[in-house]
């Protein structure tokens, strides 16, 4: 299309209006403080979850957010809010680094210019960010708090009676007033246990090739997402975060944020709170014991066999010399498999035994112990009690290798095969005849009083695995010294990764840090820690340092924090808008972070994100998720060039609701296209040399009453649909508002400043462009449309004053009339008899009588 004549000169005003906003900073706004900060403005924080600035820059699925979010600031703007709007970039990350490898090009090189492309595109796009507040994860000022962040979380201990976090320094004192003679040693040890950061031996998917730790959801069948690579499981001395403290937290608090029910599900579902009991399996003429938690105490007189994870601690004790063989190849297969891979329900079931038994303690019967790649060490205690007559996974196990399957609990109705349900206890003794409610406390009460268990609460949720083997992320602020670990004080921050000439893994558990030995070492046998941040840490605070970014002193200036993340509800930031690929895990750890700083003192409320909506993606043309190998990719720039930015804002906004996974259609793009151009004709008009002028039918007459109807109609329906973000149903009513008074002989100037002030959100650079040659006409044009205040609509004119009346002769439908409503009987008596179709059915006969239901129906009875 780019060949041909465009249908309204958009290549001339929209960069011309982009222009104008950045030298104007038109949407920058200030903090309370700051000279222009108007206290008496509400405010509205909204922004969306920032980006990766990949090298193939943006294709048209990732604007949609970004466009309704920015329809929204810009409508809050009108309404007299103050608004904060910003974007920033996630730009720490694997792809850098691993185009670091191939080209030697320095990670720092390729994300500014990666930033520089995003930027350009959304600029492009007519985006309303607040740009004085971007910020970078990779920039030194930035990751200088993330880092600082580190250190409070390794500085703090979760107190269990307070539920919150603390100082570590109070509980050395608490200790030391209770352990006057402790030695340093076992002091360091004890504190260490219970810092909110800590070390810990975790098993970890490794790739050797990638030379780092991946994360579950970065590991599929086994081979890395990134490249492809291997991955095993082994392992690793790692730095950890304790969220598992906040697991109760994290799930109760939830209740009063306005997120989609689905997502908070997930995140309670990955949380996995459930209550039961821990119950103690003793191993024969051996001290140790196996510890299991089980939701269903009750069903313990059913277990006949145990089931350890392939990792567990205690594996290599109870595996008999007959058994070693099979054992070890078992557990050297499972360590290619992810947890993702594992714990997938549908796979077929494997195990070995090892040839080791343990002591049900209710009955003192024997059970033999396997492995199976099923149970992980990660979850619970790495040990299971098996009942496969009430758990299907236990079920599927026992029928494939031949163990004993036996019943303990009937249910209410008889069932085939595993019933999992509840019903009542039977072949377990003392718990016989009870209801399974009645036989779980029971158990649980029998268990404590001989020391054999106890009332337990377990969580699916593992403290958050936090250390990464890779140059491109945030060092620790943290040093080694004798083998102990210590942290760097503030003053030492940022701690920046060292220039190096080869970015590629050592091949070894090193990471490529250890490379930069001038760097690593320090004076005094001192060395620096070599695991960088996990790209999760930047993103977990990055709505915090939007509000004051240019602070040196602080994390984030506590007046601006209290008004931008105040007003009065758990969560601070107004709306949210990002993607469900981010439903769990990003939402999850920004809490976390967020409690902490809530507890310590440093943020006013005690969750970050108060409405979360969740953008649907937008497929290509082919209905299938967009993708280089599928060739269906479309990027915004091309939209642009040929229909301009106001028809891809416009466009993306009208395919459906929000939420909705909808395809793109080219000949969408071309209706809103053709819609924004009458828009244009409503005010200009092209003469014979082809340029525009303002229309000779624009009139400084009042709208007709008909006209004031639809312009109060359209400013009630556009309000709301844009509060309740139905944006396609308020271009809808904007379509038919531009309908009415495309045919109007004169346009009334007033409809048409309406109108423009209506559409501004949606298409900025158009309305923006009308608005300044209108005001060369008419005064009602002054300033810029962005800022002008919303109008308000009028009920009265919303009244209908007609009403259509079916008509019918002996009670069949023969016509419709339309007649001022309340109108009195014989008036609409004669207007009944006066239409056509009646007439027609009425000539020759004689009117018996007629019947009027007011403002309903005429009923003519003839003979």
């Amino acid at each position: 299309m780019s060949e041909r004549r465009k249908q309204y000169p958009f290549p001339d005003f929209e960069p011309k209006w982009q222009r104008i906003w950045g030298e104007q900073k038109t949407f920058r706004v200030a903090n309370p403080g700051e000279p222009g900060f108007d206290p008496a403005k509400p405010k509205f924080y909204v922004m969306d979850m920032f980006p990766y600035p990949s090298g193939e820059g943006l294709h048209v699925g990732h604007p949609e957010g970004y466009t309704a979010t920015d329809i929204l600031s810009r409508y809050k703007r009108m309404r007299g809010f103050n608004v904060l709007h910003p974007m920033g970039w996630d730009a720490f990350g694997l792809p850098a680094e691993q185009y670091a490898i191939k080209t030697g090009q320095h990670p720092s090189v390729t994300t500014a210019q990666n930033i520089a492309r995003f930027k350009g595109q959304l600029t492009r796009i007519g985006l309303s960010f607040d740009w004085s507040r971007e910020v970078n994860t990779t920039d030194p000022s930035y990751f200088r708090w993330t880092q600082w962040i580190f250190l409070q979380l390794y500085n703090s201990w979760f107190d269990p009676v307070k539920k919150q976090a603390r100082p570590i320094a109070e509980l050395e004192a608490e200790r030391k007033a209770t352990h006057p003679d402790e030695s340093a040693e076992d002091r360091r040890e004890y504190l260490d246990h219970h810092r909110l950061a800590y070390v810990a031996e975790a098993p970890v998917n490794w790739c050797p090739q990638l030379g780092t730790v991946l994360a579950n959801e970065e590991v599929v069948d086994g081979k890395s997402e990134v490249g492809g690579f291997p991955v095993v499981r082994r392992p690793m001395r790692q730095w950890m975060l304790r969220i598992t403290a906040y697991a109760d937290r994290l799930q109760d608090e939830l209740s009063g944020l306005d997120w989609p029910e689905s997502i908070k599900l997930l995140q309670r579902n990955w949380i996995g709170r459930s209550e039961g009991a821990e119950v103690d399996f003793r191993l024969p003429r051996q001290k140790a014991k196996i510890t299991v938690f089980t939701t269903r105490p009750d069903t313990l007189f059913g277990a006949t066999y145990m089931v350890l994870a392939p990792e567990h601690e205690l594996v290599d004790k109870i595996t008999t010399v007959a058994q070693r063989a099979a054992v070890d190849a078992y557990r050297s297969e499972v360590a290619q498999k992810s947890d993702l891979e594992r714990t997938n329900l549908a796979k077929e079931k494997t195990g070995v035994f090892t040839g080791g038994f343990a002591i049900n303690p209710v009955n003192d019967q024997k059970v033999p112990i396997w492995i199976a790649d099923y149970v992980l060490s990660s979850y619970g205690t790495g040990a299971i009690m098996a009942v496969p007559a009430h758990d299907e996974r236990d079920f599927e196990f026992a029928e494939k290798f031949g163990l004993e399957i036996r019943e303990v609990v009937e249910p209410p109705n008889p069932a085939e095969g595993c019933f999992s349900g509840s019903g009542t206890a039977i072949n377990s003794d003392f718990l016989n005849g009870l209801p399974t409610s009645e036989a779980k406390a029971r158990v649980i009460g029998w268990l404590e009083e001989r020391g054999l268990g106890k009332r337990s609460v377990n969580y699916k949720l593992r403290d958050w695995l936090f250390s990464r083997q890779r140059y491109w992320g945030e060092p620790f602020p943290i040093v080694w010294r004798d083998g102990h670990h210590e942290a760097l004080p503030e003053t030492d921050l940022p701690v920046i990764p060292p220039p190096l000439d080869d970015y590629r893994p050592t091949g070894t558990i090193e990471p490529p840090l250890s490379k930069a030995q001038d760097w690593v070492q320090l004076p005094g046998d001192v060395r620096r820690e070599l695991n960088t941040m996990p790209q999760w840490a930047g993103s977990c605070w990055y709505y915090l340092r939007y509000i004051s970014p240019t602070d040196e002193q602080r994390l984030v200036d506590a007046d601006a924090e209290r008004y931008w993340m105040g007003g009065g509800k758990p969560g601070g930031v107004d709306l949210y808008v990002g993607g469900t690929e981010h439903a769990v895990l990003h939402l999850l750890y920004a809490r976390f972070w967020h409690k902490v700083l809530f507890d310590l003192g440093y943020v006013s409320t005690v969750e970050p994100f108060q409405r979360l909506v969740n953008q649907g993606m937008i497929l290509g043309e082919d209905n299938q998720k967009m993708s280089k190998s599928r060739g269906n990719v479309i990027g915004p720039d091309e939209i642009i060039e040929d229909y301009g930015a106001d028809s891809l804002r416009l466009y993306e906004m009208f395919m459906g609701p929000l939420e909705a996974t909808k395809p793109w259609s080219m000949a969408g793009v071309e209706g809103v296209y053709r819609f924004l151009a009458r828009v244009w004709r409503l005010a200009m008009t092209e003469n014979q040399e082809g340029s525009w002028e303002l229309s000779t039918n624009l009139s400084e007459v009042e709208p007709d009453p008909q006209q004031n109807k639809v312009i109060h109609a359209t400013i009630k329906k556009v309000t709301e649909d844009v509060e309740a973000l139905a944006f396609n149903t308020a271009i809808s009513q904007m379509m038919i508002y531009v309908n009415n008074f495309t045919t109007a002989e004169q346009r009334p100037v007033t409809a048409l400043r309406t109108l423009l002030i209506l559409l501004n959100p949606f298409a900025p650079h158009l309305s923006e462009e009308l608005w300044e040659r209108l005001g060369q006409r008419f005064p009602i044009f002054s300033g810029q449309v962005s800022q002008q205040a919303w109008p308000a609509w009028d009920d009265a004119y919303l009244v209908e004053d007609e009403v259509e009346i079916i008509v019918q002769v002996n009670g069949k439908l023969r016509d419709r009339i339309t007649v001022r409503k309340d109108l009195d009987n014989k008036a609409v008596e004669e207007a009944a008899l006066a239409a056509p179709k009646v007439k027609e059915s009425t000539t020759g006969k004689t009117v018996r009588k007629i019947v009027v239901v007011p403002n309903r129906v005429v009923n003519v009875v003839v003979s």
